[in-house]
């Protein structure tokens, strides 16, 4: 861990070497390419054996014919040798076959024999010559291969930071994931974002491979910003992978900015809906609370008056006034109570098979004008498993909200047929309709698209949906045949 310190340090210390060895054919996500890996081992020891078996074999061929043959025969076939030697082995390789070359030729080759003295000046010229040539093939092909290794590794390098760049454009990156790309980048064995809090360093995140550490594992950091650093630690890495590692270090600090900025906008979101609600909520209730209630303080402050005798007839209609006053506070709270189950989350489900009769029933006793509403059941339907409670409830708010659309002296259907694996329930009215338009968004809670002039605080049915849902059912809007709207509620059956 690192050393805690009293106040945030400016500069920590960096990764002197960054990056593993590997192969340059090795994949991707074993790590970046090398920029100085040369030649491998296995090409020397090709060309090293090219060498080795090469010029003995032509020295064999051509010592017993050197009296008749010019230089020009083995000094050509001798390069030969040791150009491919070169090609395959590089300088390490070249450049002791060109000398070796030299040697070969100079022994068995120029006059006299067995010795390196050579007598001709054209002869030392054609040395001199074959020895430059060998060697200048030799640098050349070495230098080759090394820009070779530059340029795949600088192409990995675009490559990482590309894709790197792409996901933070994206959007699709976050913390996690930068920190676990650094760790197969670098073949790390554990990578963390630490943050600089409270007088001492604080992990934000990490990403581990899971494999234990051994001992020569080298734990290092990378400064991101005053109170931001990378620890990276496992296998000692090489001084070129410096760039890419500060592009994923400041990758990882904006996808932690991002998260948090995230999170911050999530919580705005969450009270702004909140705030949303509550002003629609607080404008719903207090108009329809305000109905109600006037209309039963009014009918109960006109019975308790004692200078006026009522009849028996206008003692019931005040009567029945804080009836209906109250039936409809009833319904407002039951609507807003099951508003605020489903919002938190803790609607509970008890199914149980149940016949769409009795549901029917059961809804018809929680509404008004109840006289209105004909009921046309097949007697064959299968029994529809649901909680009784809940689907009575979604079956009064879609025949209240029927009712309340209706012009007075219209009739609501209830009808049914058996779709398996559903029973589908439809409530019909034959008002003016909702255009398709708004199909979408009448389930909104507090949304009241009153065709009729009637009121409703518009969580009835949001309220209906919610229940039906998580009874596995489903509840959609459809156009009435003859101007109206119909409300198809599907349940789900029960198997044979």
């Amino acid at each position: 861990m690192p050393e805690r310190r009293e106040e945030p340090p400016t500069q920590t210390r960096t990764g002197a070497t960054l990056g593993p060895v590997i192969d340059i054919a090795a994949p991707a996500s074993a790590g970046l390419p090398v920029a100085t890996a040369g030649i491998s081992g296995r090409r020397r020891a090709a060309g090293a054996a090219v060498v080795l078996v090469g010029l003995p074999l032509v020295t064999a061929l051509l010592v017993p014919h050197r009296a008749v043959e010019s230089l020009a025969t083995p000094v050509l076939l001798v390069l030969l040798v040791v150009v491919a030697g070169s090609l395959l082995g590089g300088l390490l390789v070249g450049l002791p076959a060109a000398v070796a070359g030299c040697l070969v030729l100079n022994w068995f080759f120029t006059v006299p024999y067995a010795t390196f003295a050579v007598h001709r000046p054209g002869q030392l010229v054609v040395l001199g010559t074959f020895l430059a040539v060998a060697t200048a093939v030799s640098v050349v092909v070495d230098l080759a291969v090394r820009r070779t290794a530059e340029a795949t590794r600088a192409r990995a390098e675009a490559q990482v930071v590309a894709s790197l760049a792409g996901a933070a454009l994206s959007e699709e990156q976050t913390l996690p994931d930068v920190l676990a790309r650094i760790r197969q980048t670098f073949g790390m064995r554990e990578v963390a974002l630490l943050e600089y809090d409270d007088g001492g360093w604080v992990e934000v995140a990490a990403s581990s491979d899971g494999t234990p550490s051994e001992g020569d594992d080298v734990e290092l950091t990378h400064p991101v910003s005053a109170d931001l650093q990378l620890r990276v630690r496992g296998p000692a890495l090489f001084g070129e992978d410096q760039r890419v590692l500060h592009a994923f270090a400041e990758a990882a600090a904006t996808a932690l900015e991002g998260r948090r900025l995230t999170e911050r906008a999530a919580v705005a979101g969450r009270l702004e809906a909140a705030d949303r609600m509550r002003t629609a909520l607080l404008a719903a209730v207090g108009h329809d609370l305000r109905t109600p209630l006037a209309g039963v303080k009014a009918a109960v402050s006109s019975l308790r008056q004692r200078d006026v005798a009522w009849t028996e007839r206008e003692t019931q209609d005040l009567l029945e006034t804080i009836e209906d006053g109250t039936d409809r506070l009833q319904a407002l709270l039951e609507n807003l109570l099951d508003a605020s189950r489903l919002q938190a989350g803790v609607v509970s489900v008890h199914a149980e098979p149940v016949t769409l009769e009795e549901v029917v029933d059961r809804a018809l006793l929680a509404v008004a004008d109840r006289e209105r509403v004909v009921v046309e059941l097949p007697a064959d339907l299968p029994e529809v498993v649901v909680d009784l409670g809940l689907a009575e409830r979604v079956l009064a708010n879609l025949l209240d909200n029927a009712l309340r659309h209706s012009p007075a002296g219209l009739l609501v259907s209830v009808r049914a047929a058996a779709l398996p694996p559903y029973v589908v329930c439809e409530v019909v009215d034959h008002g003016p309709g909702l255009p398709r338009r708004l199909w979408s968004e009448v389930f909104q809670p507090f949304q009241s698209f009153d065709d009729s002039g009637g009121h409703g605080i518009g969580l009835g049915l949001a309220v209906a949906r919610g229940f039906t849902e998580a009874m596995g059912g489903t509840v959609e809007p459809r156009d009435t045949p003859g101007g109206g709207l119909t409300m198809r509620l599907r349940l789900p059956a029960r198997r044979p």
